[in-house]
C-alpha cells in the first residue's frame, strides 16, 4: 500500500496503468523533436518565405550536421520536402502537424498566463508542457484560459 499526504492509505497504481503512462511519455519524447522542427520551419516560412537549414540550426542551437540528419528523418516521415543546398518546406502533413503544435502551444501559454505566470516564463514552460498533454487536458486548459 501507498500512503497519501493526509496519512490515508491508497491503492498503488496497477502495473499495466503505470506502464501505459510511461509508454505515453516515451512516445511524446520521440515526437518532441519532430514537432519542434516543424513548428520552427512553419515560423521561418511565415516570417521569411523559406526555412534555410542554417537558420534552423541557429534557432535550435545545434550544428548544421544535426539539422541535416533531423531533416532527413523528417523527410522520410513525410513531414518536410527538401533538396540539397535548398530551403526546407513542409508537406501538407508537416503543415498540419505544425498548426496543431502551434495551437497546443498557444493554449498552454494562455493557460499559464491566466494562472498568473509572466508571459516570458509561460513561453518557456509551454515548450515542454505542450508535448505531454492529452487532447482532453488541452480542452480543459483552453476552457480555463478562455474564462473571463
Amino acid at each position: 500500500m501507498t500512503e497519501t499526504r493526509n496519512g490515508d492509505e491508497a491503492e498503488p497504481r496497477p502495473a499495466e496503468a503505470r506502464a501505459k503512462s510511461f509508454q505515453a511519455v516515451r512516445e511524446a519524447h520521440r515526437n518532441e523533436l519532430a514537432e519542434d522542427y516543424v513548428e520552427l520551419i512553419a515560423e521561418l516560412i511565415s516570417q521569411f518565405g523559406e526555412a534555410r537549414p542554417v537558420d534552423i540550426a541557429a534557432r535550435m542551437g545545434v550544428t548544421a550536421p544535426t539539422v541535416a540528419k533531423t531533416l532527413d528523418r523528417l523527410a522520410r516521415e513525410g513531414l518536410v520536402a527538401r533538396a540539397p543546398y535548398r530551403s526546407v518546406f513542409l508537406t501538407p502533413e508537416g503543415a498540419a502537424l505544425a498548426e496543431a503544435c502551434l495551437r497546443r502551444h498557444e493554449i498552454v501559454v494562455r493557460f499559464l498566463v491566466r494562472l498568473g505566470l509572466d508571459p516570458e516564463t509561460a513561453e518557456k514552460d509551454a515548450e515542454g508542457i505542450e508535448h505531454h498533454v492529452s487532447e482532453r487536458t488541452l480542452e480543459l486548459l483552453r476552457d480555463f484560459a478562455d474564462q473571463t
